[in-house]
């Protein structure tokens, strides 16, 4: 097989997982911003991300997240995903939308609220043996305001003693996958502020349990490549959420704000080996201003593009120039690679693979926007919260 041939071949067994809450309305912590034909319901979003994964060819999971995704009988969301050619991806949880959770959820000082918190837990992995899906997604609001306001060792404590009983629960084959967060909402500190934190206990929980990498959560200037490479050195990288930021968790469309530092991630990613592991790459993103469907196309395409320069970086060529000290021509081997227009590659492998070469053409003069306008009328529009 040639080395083009190889890329090609990569490139189509790529599979990004797109999340139903960002085919729902949302904006600032100002405003919701309501669009026309938006779901109305779970079984609505998982028709719009069929529309995605039919155009790209490589989206076919959707993750869910609980309650916002609640239904009766989650047995006909996974039928109704298959029908759709899609499944179900990862389960999300929510511990951070309640009132008893203002001072946190499994980290609360009080034991009957923490059981609340976990007893949520347990029902997410009730969901995922319904669905058949693969990971539980967590993510902790928890912290504290003020200093003095709880003690810091004993919230660490009590989110172990929750973890270890959510990993237990856990089946065959399922993972629970733990993200981090530099800040918000808590102010003076945040129970998993970063990735060592989120890394310690899950090496302590087992195998079972690996980081996700969300990468609008780091402080500026953080090196998220480093991060990725270290935790897939240790086994330990379990997932990403992709997404972009200029400021803070602004969870822009992935490769908006810095295309180079996707790039570089992705370079990471096939160095590792992580391109052909059980790394999930899922996108976490919320399209305020912008149509859902078509940002959610084209930051699938962001992601294929990162991923297809980085399988162009010529190997041996970095690796001589960086065992032979030459610092030039090792900065240019990668530059070489993330200059290079891969668009006129990944159009080939959609035609290879019978798809249109143009996703974002073909959805928009499908008809189905001016379809889901016209038929999407009456109930209550999915969204923040729903």
């Amino acid at each position: 097989m040639t080395e083009l041939a190889a890329v090609k071949a990569a490139l189509k067994t790529q599979a990004v997982e797109t999340p139903s809450w960002a085919y729902g309305n949302s904006g600032t912590r100002f405003k919701v911003f309501a669009q026309a034909g938006v779901p109305r319901d779970p079984f609505e979003k998982l028709d719009d991300a069929a529309k995605v994964h039919e155009f790209t060819g490589v989206a076919p999971t959707v993750a869910l997240h609980i309650p916002w995704d609640k239904v009766e009988d989650y047995a006909a969301l996974a039928g109704h995903a298959e029908k759709r050619g899609v499944r179900i991806g990862a389960i999300n949880s929510n511990t951070f939308q309640d009132d008893d959770y203002k001072l946190g959820s499994i980290c609360h000082p009080d034991a009957a609220v923490r059981r609340k918190a976990v007893d949520h837990l347990l029902e997410c992995v009730d969901i995922m043996d319904a669905t058949g899906s693969r990971d539980l997604k967590l993510w902790f609001a928890d912290g504290t305001n003020y200093p003095g306001q709880d003690d810091i060792r004993s919230r660490q404590d009590r989110l172990a003693e929750g973890l270890a009983e959510v990993y237990e629960r856990l089946g065959e084959g399922q993972r629970m996958l733990l993200e981090y967060k530099l800040f918000e909402p808590a102010f003076y500190t945040t129970d998993v502020p970063d990735w060592g934190t989120a890394y310690a206990h899950c090496l302590k929980l087992g195998e079972k349990a690996q980081v996700v990498v969300d990468t609008g959560h780091h402080a500026p200037g953080t090196n998220i490549e480093f991060i990725v490479a270290t935790l897939l050195r240790e086994g330990k990288l379990g997932g990403f959420d992709f997404n972009s930021r200029f400021y803070a968790d602004d969870d822009l469309m992935v490769g908006a704000a810095d295309p180079f530092q996707l790039f570089r991630i992705m370079h990471e990613v096939v160095r590792g080996g992580g391109f052909t592991s059980d790394v999930a790459f899922m996108l976490d993103q919320c399209h305020n201003i912008e149509a859902k469907i078509p940002a959610i196309i084209r930051s699938v395409m962001n992601v294929q593009e990162a991923t297809a320069k980085a399988l162009l970086v010529d190997g041996p060529a970095l690796a001589e120039a960086q065992a032979a000290g030459d610092v030039l021509e090792a900065n240019a081997v990668l530059m070489d690679a993330y200059n290079t227009d891969v668009r006129p590659l990944l159009r080939e492998v959609r035609e290879e693979s019978g798809l249109d070469p143009e996703p974002m053409k073909a959805y928009r003069s499908c008809g189905w926007a001016e379809k889901v306008v016209a038929e999407r009328v009456g109930g209550e529009q999915a969204g923040w919260g729903a």
